[in-house]
């Protein structure tokens, strides 16, 4: 079965043709990271503009480089939710003319269940039930993953996101947007512990997370140096910086694994790329007898073949739905997509 991914969350229009939600036969992307650059962040209606100039031709692309016709897709499966709105609503009336106009089923994925379903693309072995953390510019999550469909969300920040934090940070120290590379890279040329920065913990719920302290730290480090005339040792900071995120969200990581009574952990999402997270997760695994499943790099970020990956179980699970179809800014990860 040969299904067509739509992901236009954020700043990437993605489309790609995934086979029986394995196998990758095209995977185009459409990057804005240079226009939004220049900005500091992502502009929302920058990015819906330019996913309309993009779509269409990169359509046509993840066809040829698949090899397919338009005939041989069976299905269309889109990201409506979660994400920049207007981006959202670019992917998903796309999605919605091209199902109709080939007479396929259109299957609506989660952001987050797509990134989780990358793995599932690098890793044929894998299946449910496993615990999943899911970690990106917007999302903080630990999700219990008892089926391709079925998940349970246990744990995740209670105000930033850890990629957001990552941004902010690189560009406190003078970094490029995204700032999630520019920070690992600037950090592997220290060995840190020259830093104290905060770890917070949430009264009562152990599996939560704070990362809205740790920013405004790293913000006042900047600030004093600037003001007393001091040298910041911005590589130790970096280093210090991504051990802090870490230090909050390994430990949990294990912990909802223990409580969940999952012997298996998925990691998924653009910060997953951190080389001191994925280092400490390997550890932490390996102490606990847990099997480690990190994405490679290349399928950290946002993509279609991930879409179109958890299309697949969506679909088999009959979650479909009509031109009614409508993109959120927010939605929960446990929440059944189908006709909402």
């Amino acid at each position: 079965m040969k299904i067509i991914g739509f992901e236009s969350s954020c700043d990437e229009t993605a489309v790609s043709v995934v086979e029986d939600g394995r196998k990758v036969l095209s995977d185009a992307v459409a990057s804005q990271v240079e226009i939004h650059a220049l900005y500091g962040g992502v502009v929302p209606e920058i990015a819906s503009r330019k996913h309309v100039e993009a779509i269409a031709a990169l359509t046509e692309k993840a066809l040829e480089d698949a090899g397919c016709t338009r005939g041989d897709i069976d299905a269309v499966a889109v990201t409506c939710a979660p994400g920049l709105i207007g981006a959202v609503l670019v992917g998903v009336s796309f999605a919605k003319s091209v199902a109709l106009g080939l007479g396929v089923p259109l299957v609506p994925v989660h952001h987050i269940r797509g990134h989780i379903a990358a793995n599932y693309l690098a890793f044929p072995e894998l299946e449910p039930p496993f615990l999943a953390l899911a970690i990106s510019g917007g999302n903080t999550l630990l999700i219990d993953v008892a089926g391709y469909t079925d998940m349970r969300i246990l744990g995740g920040t209670r105000d930033d996101a850890a990629g957001e934090c990552f941004d902010k940070a690189a560009r406190v120290l003078g970094l490029s947007y995204p700032g999630g590379k520019p920070m690992d890279d600037l950090g592997r040329q220290s060995a840190g512990g020259v830093y104290q920065l905060p770890h917070a913990q949430v009264d009562g719920a152990p599996l939560d997370m704070s990362f809205s302290g740790l920013k405004t730290a790293v913000v006042n480090l900047a600030h004093h140096a600037g003001q007393v005339g001091e040298e910041l040792d911005r590589a130790a900071l970096a280093r210090d910086f991504s051990q802090a995120v870490s230090d909050t969200l390994v430990p949990r990581t294990m912990e909802a694994a223990r409580l969940a009574g999952r012997k298996t952990v998925v990691a998924a999402g653009g910060v997953a790329a951190n080389s001191v997270i994925r280092a400490d997760l390997e550890r932490a695994c390996r102490k606990a007898g847990c099997k480690l499943y990190l994405p490679p790099l290349r399928l950290c970020g946002d993509n279609g073949a991930m879409i179109a990956a958890q299309g697949y179980y969506e679909f088999l699970a009959g979650h479909t739905a009509g031109m009614e179809l409508n993109a959120y800014a927010t939605r929960d990860i446990a929440e059944e997509l189908k006709n909402p």
